[in-house]
């Protein structure tokens, strides 16, 4: 006797899948495991699958036309950038995500980041490696405490940033259209956190809206030569006009966790400045973090399945016309 359902993991770079053979091992479900990234590949693979669990492959219209069978995609992680919402909720799928599996890893890599520039504790590393025991190379490293911290998208993680930047005697700012009222957090329009910030901080999530928000209008704007930190996603921020700022001071420093091209060429100039610190897409990263994150996206999917809506829908507007038949 077949089972009754079907579910894809499309991609995945975790290593291992056994948090999830347990969830769907435990309703009968069968689990197919894929490394698939072209659009023929996910539909012939897929074309059967009940429910999918999708990291990095793109889910695009043409894809999600050719799932009859698809009632969930779940995907790994808070953004879901990879998946033509529109699309799904025409078709009936419920796009689940897992939104605060890594709430404190991110906000940590993101003070993290900022700190480390602030002190700029990898400049002096790669000088005394290179046998240079001299201070002066790193001057002026200025008080932290005193100084204003702006945040760019103030959700789950840039609270948690704005409560550990608190604590440190920082003064937080922040931009988030989408909120009225933070306690602790001053509320500001983008002009004016570009204007006030000594330090800035992205936590907005990628949209239509957001691609590109800090480009060469915004850098001009920033009058505090600020150092700017990215954990969130490489497109908000325009990184040929970050180039050209921290060419021309506009900026004193970038600590960045995400980049518009994922790895980077060899050749970017980022990867040359003393001023800049790149991490490699980390900041989700903790083995607590990951065992989670796997846990919970099988979880969504399965809850779909079973006739439950998963914890976190990111097409709300799906309801009402799903394929799956979902009790509230």
């Amino acid at each position: 006797m077949g089972s009754k359902w079907k579910v894809v993991i499309t991609d995945c770079d975790h290593g291992s899948i056994e948090e999830e053979k347990k969830v769907f091992a435990d309703m009968g479900a069968e689990l197919r495991f894929f490394q698939l990234k072209k659009e023929e590949d996910l539909i012939r693979q897929c074309r059967d699958a009940d429910g999918l669990l999708n990291q990095y492959s793109l889910m695009t219209r043409k894809v999600l036309e050719n799932l009859p069978r698809c009632k969930v995609i779940a995907r790994y992680g808070v953004g879901v950038d990879s998946i033509d919402l529109p699309a799904a909720t025409d078709l009936g799928i419920v796009i689940a995500n897992v939104p605060d599996y890594c709430v404190d890893e991110v906000a940590l890599q993101a003070v993290t980041l900022l700190l480390s520039l602030i002190r700029k504790v990898v400049l002096f590393d790669t000088k005394v490696r290179a046998g240079r025991w001299n201070r002066q190379e790193g001057v002026p490293i200025h008080r932290l405490r005193g100084k204003t911290l702006g945040l760019v998208g103030c959700g789950r993680i840039g609270l948690q940033a704005a409560r550990i930047a608190s604590s440190l005697g920082l003064k937080v700012i922040a931009f988030d259209p989408y909120i009225q009222r933070l306690e602790g957090v001053g509320l500001v329009d983008f002009d004016t956190l570009l204007r006030e910030a000594d330090f800035i901080s992205v936590h907005c999530p990628l949209s239509d809206s957001t691609r590109h928000l800090i480009g060469r209008a915004a850098f001009d704007k920033m009058r505090k030569r600020p150092l700017v930190v990215n954990t969130s996603r490489g497109p908000i921020i325009d990184e040929s006009s970050l180039i050209e700022a921290l060419r021309a001071g506009l900026v004193s420093g970038a600590g960045l966790d995400v980049l518009e091209k994922e790895p980077p060429d060899p050749s970017n100039p980022l990867l040359k400045m003393d001023n800049v610190i790149v991490s490699p897409h980390i900041a989700f990263y903790s083995e607590e973090s990951i065992g989670e994150l796997k846990r919970r996206t099988a979880e969504a999917v399965a809850d779909v399945l079973l006739g439950k809506w998963p914890g976190s829908v990111a097409n709300p507007d799906v309801r009402g016309k799903t394929k799956a038949k979902l009790t509230t």
